[in-house]
């Protein structure tokens, strides 16, 4: 297997996340009392050389038995967003990302500052065959909107997976996600200098399982997920774009590429009481 993209296991991020008993209410507002009391992640990091971001970036997250709850604090002087349309293509914008590792699949989850998201499931080619798990309607090659991840995308990030080709599926929909964005400050409003904004999500076990053939869900505690957390920025100049999109992470992957599930931080899931 080539291994030439995946970094050291030490330098795996590593959150615990802990359980709650009542459900949280999705609007953005991270000043509940449950996100307060909540472990923030390290600030985070370039994704390719691992120093830290000159903007501060942190996560957050807790589970129930419905939903895997995350929540991001994002610093920004001057909060911009342009894109309406869901599932346009997210990554023009400022925004967050969340990944989820599967079997043989895995997930990603753009948004940014108008709480406009953009979703994709990718599962690897070889595992899309006849008489597999993925052969359904639902992910069927003809009827759905399908693109390929391989060839000059892989050069441009600066290698192949060794998984090879990835279909995909640009019409997916994690079912029952909830977000919420709030902005503190002025959003598009380049005379007024804002703190920042924030975003909290609510992922529904009941979407986690088509993810997995073999896990069932919730978790219990002492179990992990993959999953991974990014920000990319643009930096401009009155209109002008004066870099490529600058990307950081829980935790560095090593190259300019967020599709390392091998890279991906994890998630430990503990009881309200346990320790870290």
């Amino acid at each position: 297997m080539d291994t030439t993209y995946q970094i050291p296991e030490d330098r795996i991020a590593h959150y615990t996340c802990r359980t709650i008993t009542e459900p949280i209410r999705i609007d953005g507002n991270l000043d509940k009392p449950l996100w307060k009391a909540a472990e923030k992640s390290r600030p985070f990091v370039d994704m390719v050389t691992g120093e830290p971001g000159f903007l501060e970036t942190r996560m957050a997250s807790l589970w129930d038995k419905e939903n895997l709850y995350i929540a991001f604090w994002i610093t920004e002087p001057f909060v911009q967003a342009s894109l309406t349309e869901r599932d346009a293509f997210i990554w023009f914008d400022n925004d967050v990302e969340v990944f989820f590792d599967g079997e043989d699949c895995y997930y990603e989850f753009e948004i940014n500052a108008f709480n406009t998201v953009y979703e994709v499931l990718f599962i690897y080619q070889d595992a899309l065959k006849q008489g597999g798990r993925f052969d359904t309607g639902e992910f069927d090659l003809y009827s759905r909107n399908v693109d390929v991840l391989s060839g000059f995308q892989d050069a441009a990030r600066f290698g192949k997976h060794h998984r090879g080709k990835r279909w995909a599926f640009m019409d997916y929909d994690f079912p029952g996600i909830q977000s919420a964005v709030q902005v503190d400050g002025t959003l598009n409003d380049p005379f007024h200098r804002d703190k920042g904004w924030t975003v909290e999500l609510a992922f529904p076990w009941k979407g986690m399982e088509r993810l997995y053939a073999r896990r069932s869900f919730p978790p219990v505690p002492g179990e992990t997920l993959r999953a991974a957390f990014f920000r990319f920025e643009h930096l401009s100049y009155h209109g002008k774009t004066l870099n490529e999109a600058i990307g950081w992470a829980l935790n560095e992957h090593g190259v300019y590429d967020s599709h390392i599930p091998e890279n991906f931080s994890c998630l430990h899931f503990v009881g309200s009481g346990n320790a870290p």
